[in-house]
């Protein structure tokens, strides 16, 4: 009598989710090889058969067990979660399937994690995509590099699969990295952690804040592409096959002037030095990150073309080759080292010159308590104080109210009027009532009162300069008698930097860059 292999996927883990025919060959199958997890998903189906059960980790011994029964003329029934045939037990039964076998051989399709997580999220597959496993148990990390660069450089949506484990930690952030190299670092994501299971939790960042999360082996990440949007609660992507037109916020490049000096901005003496550089005579273009930011710049600079929005790295390279940039000004704020560090990449790889302004620092050790991290600072303020003012703006907060102790604080947030910073503190359970919509700097007296009145214990910074506001912020803990704490700047080493306008013209010069 001729055994059956029945390769059953059961789906993420509930029953109502795991499909009729799975349901018929699970009746049907004298012999059930599963992980012990499944047993209670497929409960209804196995009662009185023989099952076996070995470890999570023994999955080629799960699928040998199963062809061994099956030889020997049982009718049985491998079991995995998800898709039986995507990072799953299916390839392991084939691989160790001999080509005189004789037995049935049937696979089951079921739900895969891909389409439960986004099933969760709203409709962000609705384009094309890929899925990306982060284990490199079976495959080569550089591979899975490759992957992922070739995933971000066509903008493909996509999913990733095994994105954390307690032994594989920094290859989640290295794939993450690798995406903002080429999307957008406001590419709308979602991360969810047990699809479908108890425990289930589902939430919507952007590309660059999963840099400050973390993650486990039950974590799928969606990415969207360029044109995935939010609508309530939800993100998709439209099909857009007859009519995907480039999104309205794409900057168009083709109306800059050429051989113009690009200024990557977005501070006010970024723009200041935008300005400078333009009345010296210089073509400029200031690039901005936002919208809010263009405009600012477009207020506070005469004699400049400003090109704002969410970009990309490839978008950048584009932009600066087409336009033939002679320079890249790299006046971003000081913490903002993942720019800095992708426009030194764009300078090497173009061959244009960078240059780093930086605004001095202010930080003097009687001026408020270094941190080493955000972490750090997280972990001190939760023992100094029980309402904590962050003056950080919006991209690290999920570092701070997610850190251990964080539930029992109460957190105030200040961040300029950007509509998605503040939709990402509210979905991040700031209430309304302690989010500080406003465009800095400020000065000592309106600190002074904002905090008095909100009854501020601890008030977190960053060593701005005084450009930043940091001497008023400095000033006002110390008249409230409250803790400042400084989140230290990172360290970056720049080929050419310089912290006074002089210099940047003085090296302009010197590079034969004329005005």
């Amino acid at each position: 009598m001729k055994g059956v292999l029945n390769l059953v996927s059961v789906g993420p883990g509930f029953s109502d989710l795991i499909v009729p025919r799975a349901q018929a060959a699970l009746r049907d199958s004298d012999v059930i090889v599963a992980y012990d997890l499944y047993l209670h998903w497929i409960e209804p189906w196995i009662t009185g058969k023989e099952i076996h059960t070995p470890p999570l980790t023994q999955e080629r011994e799960r699928a040998l067990l199963a062809i061994e029964k099956a030889r020997s003329g049982a009718k049985v029934a491998l079991i995995s979660s998800g898709d039986i045939g995507i990072y799953a037990m299916a390839a392991l039964a084939f691989d160790e399937m001999r080509e005189d076998d004789d037995y049935e051989v049937n696979v089951i399709p079921g739900i895969t994690s891909a389409n439960a997580c986004a099933s969760l999220l709203g409709s962000p597959l609705s384009h094309d995509f890929a899925t990306l496993s982060l284990s490199d148990l079976l495959c080569p990390w550089d591979w899975i590099e490759q992957r992922g660069r070739h995933i971000a450089q066509a903008d493909l949506a996509c999913v990733l699969y095994n994105v954390q484990s307690a032994g594989r930690q920094e290859g989640v952030y290295r794939i993450i990295n690798i995406m903002l190299e080429s999307k957008s670092p406001k590419t709308l994501c979602g991360v969810i952690h047990n699809a479908y299971r108890p425990g289930q939790k589902v939430s919507i960042h952007h590309l660059e804040d999963l840099l400050s999360l973390q993650f486990d082996m039950l974590t799928t990440i969606v990415i969207g592409n360029r044109f995935t949007q939010r609508k309530r609660s939800f993100i998709f992507t439209p099909r857009g096959y007859n009519n995907w037109d480039t999104p309205a916020e794409q900057p168009v490049v083709d109306e800059l002037p050429k051989h113009a000096l690009w200024v990557f901005s977005g501070t006010g003496d970024g723009n200041a030095l935008a300005n400078e550089l333009a009345g010296q005579g210089y073509p400029v273009v200031v690039s901005a990150a936002t919208e809010y930011g263009g405009e600012v710049a477009a207020r506070h600079c005469s004699g400049v073309s400003v090109w704002a929005g969410h970009q990309g790295v490839e978008a950048r390279k584009q932009a600066l080759s087409q336009n033939q940039a002679r320079a890249i000004v790299d006046a971003t704020h000081p913490y903002a080292s993942l720019i800095s560090e992708q426009l030194m990449g764009l300078s090497k790889s173009l061959a244009i010159p960078y240059l780093r302004y930086e605004r001095p620092s202010s930080f003097a050790a009687d001026s408020g308590i270094e941190c080493e991290s955000t972490e750090q600072a997280a972990k001190q303020a939760i023992a100094f104080g029980s309402r904590i003012f962050l003056t950080t703006g919006s991209k690290d907060l999920a570092t701070f109210l997610q850190a251990p102790g964080a539930a029992e604080r109460e957190w105030f947030v200040r961040m300029t009027p950007e509509p998605e910073f503040i939709q990402r503190a509210i979905d991040l359970g700031v209430p309304r009532s302690h989010i500080c919509a406003m465009q800095g700097p400020f000065s000592q007296a309106f600190n002074e009162a904002l905090w008095r009145d909100l009854k501020i214990d601890c008030v977190i910074t960053k060593d701005s300069g005084d450009a930043g506001g940091y001497n008023a912020k400095v000033a006002a803990t110390q008249a409230l008698n409250i803790p400042l704490l400084v989140i230290k700047r990172p360290k970056l080493e720049y080929p050419f930097a310089a912290s006074i306008f002089d210099k940047v013209l003085a090296q302009l010069q010197a590079w034969n860059i004329e005005a």
